[in-house]
């Protein structure tokens, strides 16, 4: 049992190794009205794996910082179209 706990603890943390943060800046050209970024935040919020966004009406912006071994720029695109505000990607970076 000694010999399992400590391997499983051996593949936690180098699986831990192996996630990377991500940010990236979704473009939301349909947002029209000063609530909008609170819908987008809070439907981006509920991503697992996501850890911070900002979304700001005067640029149409969503800047999201997720770990992509969780989720995917995909699925943050699903999210904020399903919630009624198509996006497209308008920059990425690594952020280790």
């Amino acid at each position: 049992m000694k010999k399992l706990t400590v391997f499983l603890l051996s593949v936690f943390s180098i699986s831990g190794a192996f996630a990377e943060e991500q940010l990236v800046e979704l473009s939301l050209p349909s947002m029209n009205c000063a609530v909008c970024p609170i819908t987008i935040k809070k439907a981006l919020e509920k991503v697992e794996g996501v850890h911070f966004v900002e979304v700001t009406y005067k640029t149409k912006l969503a800047t999201v910082k997720f770990e992509n071994t969780v989720t995917s720029i995909d699925d943050l695109i699903s999210v904020t179209t399903n919630a009624g505000f198509p996006s497209t990607l308008k920059s990425e970076a690594s952020n280790d």
